[in-house]
């Protein structure tokens, strides 16, 4: 049954692609450290479930040193130049975005498809394995059409790879923090402290602090995925659901938004707001933080008005 080890092979492989090709671009003067940071991601998605806990620590910690030291840098070695460039857009048209439609579109209809033959697929996995296959496809339609290198495609990811950088990997590791807070109790902790400073029986004080809370440890964790687990499980779960009856389903969605603001104000999102600065080469690091603050406020106020409104109707 395909699942989650044909996704993390495909995976795998792109970032062993991109480790061969830094190792071999003297054009970046710190290819070996990005060469040994794509090298230890491709280990763990291919042989991750194989080398247990202790070894994937081990790799974490090798991925947090050679990306905390320095060790990482952009090379100059390009596939094409400015003119050919030019030359392709004004060939082919709005018909370059072609490949990139495919891969939706075929996790739509592959999802669709998947679903009628629960033997071939993880009924848990359709939508990545889709999503994957869409890949695929719109690859090998890039090959038929452009009739690139063999290496080109994976020569232009690296290039993106490498103007995100290490913050490419921040959303899984901030991800996996939340799940460790969780599973160390960290919502119990939270729980009782906001027990003890929410008014009791304060259905107002409650969401308040369910709303905050999540902007909150969103701007902390840089990831609104990573702070649910601790809010959900501190005051949703026993609060706003248990004691007062609330929706479930608005609770959680509302409570994600209102983590998505915390999320436009802080520069642990790296890969949302540090990220862009770089690629445009601006000055001031903080400038599309600060331009989204002023969304960001009035938009947790909107989802803390929504949340009391439609989760205790």
């Amino acid at each position: 049954m395909i699942g989650t080890n044909f996704i993390y092979t495909v995976a795998g492989l792109m970032f062993a692609g991109f480790a061969w090709l830094s190792a071999t671009d003297r054009s970046n003067t710190k290819r070996f450290g990005n060469a040994g940071f794509y090298a230890l991601l491709a280990v763990s998605f291919v042989f991750g479930d194989r080398i247990g806990d202790i070894g994937n620590g081990v790799l974490v910690l090798g991925l947090v040193a050679i990306a905390g030291t320095g060790a990482m840098g952009r090379g100059t070695r390009g596939t094409t130049g400015a003119v050919e460039r030019q030359a392709e857009a004004a060939t082919r048209g709005n018909r370059l975005f072609l490949p990139a439609v495919v891969i939706p579109a075929t996790a739509l209809l592959g999802t669709l498809a998947f679903k009628a033959i629960p033997a071939l697929v993880d009924p848990k996995q359709i939508t990545l394995v889709a999503l994957t296959c869409g890949v695929l496809l719109a690859l090998a339609i890039g090959y038929a059409w452009f009739r690139p290198r063999a290496a080109t495609p994976f020569a232009e990811g690296l290039r993106l790879m490498d103007g995100v950088g290490w913050a490419a990997v921040l959303p899984q590791m901030l991800a996996s923090l939340g799940a460790v807070f969780a599973l160390a109790g960290v919502g119990q902790v939270v729980g009782g402290i906001a027990g003890a400073a929410i008014p009791e029986g304060s259905l107002i004080g409650a969401v308040l602090v369910y709303a905050l809370g999540m902007a909150a440890f969103t701007m902390v964790m840089g990831n609104a995925f990573a702070a649910f687990p601790v809010m959900f499980a501190a005051v949703a779960m026993p609060l706003l659901i248990g004691r007062h009856h609330g929706d479930p389903a608005v609770i959680a969605a509302i409570g994600m938004l209102a983590g998505f603001c915390g999320t436009l104000m802080t520069p642990m999102a790296a890969n949302f707001n540090l990220v862009p600065a770089a690629l445009l080469d601006l000055k001031d690091k903080g400038a599309v933080i600060r331009a989204q603050v002023p969304t960001a406020l009035p938009l947790l106020a909107v989802n803390i008005a929504l949340l009391y409104w439609l989760g205790f109707r």
